[in-house]
């Protein structure tokens, strides 16, 4: 296992997308552990992308509880419905935001946080986890990374079931 990421800084956000996904999806073959592989692809995302804040929340008890991630502290809990990640999980959609203060219901975990886009993951056809990427930048999130991130989650979702039979 390599303990560096090989980006070319200068690259384009696809080109990063392009370079960091294989180096990712190496991470992860292979772990069983859930915790682990997900606490590695939000710190990889995190450093790979420079992104604002990276994490993951799961499905318990009818709440997104928080998971691994990368970045400022965030919360902890988040309703059903309720927020752009509780939104995305009761949709089952990817969600962009361009400007989080233009979303009704907003949860302001960080004041930092401009941009978002969320993903949900389905483990046996139901949303077990979400992806959360935040960008302290407005309008940070577009088409691309919607391509390139639900690619990423269909590996962890691959990764999740053949880590769970």
């Amino acid at each position: 296992m390599a303990e560096n990421l090989l980006i070319e800084p200068n690259a384009t956000k696809e080109e990063k997308y392009i370079s960091l996904i294989p180096q990712i999806e190496a991470l992860i073959t292979g772990e069983i552990d859930i915790t682990a592989n997900l606490a590695n692809v939000a710190s990889a995302l995190y450093f790979g992308m420079n992104f604002f804040w990276v994490g993951f929340y799961e499905v318990k008890n009818e709440q997104l509880v928080l998971a691994p991630f990368h970045g400022p502290i965030a919360c902890t809990r988040i309703t059903y419905g309720k927020g752009v990640c509780g939104t995305a999980w009761k949709n089952k959609q990817t969600i962009i935001v361009p400007d989080v203060e233009q979303f009704p219901g907003h949860i302001a975990c960080s004041s930092a946080s401009k941009s978002e886009i969320v993903l949900p993951i389905f483990i046996n056809n139901q949303v077990k986890y979400v992806l959360d990427v935040d960008s302290d930048k407005l309008n940070d999130f577009c088409q691309i990374d919607e391509i390139y991130l639900t690619q990423l989650i269909n590996i962890i979702s691959q990764t999740i079931e053949s880590c769970s039979n």
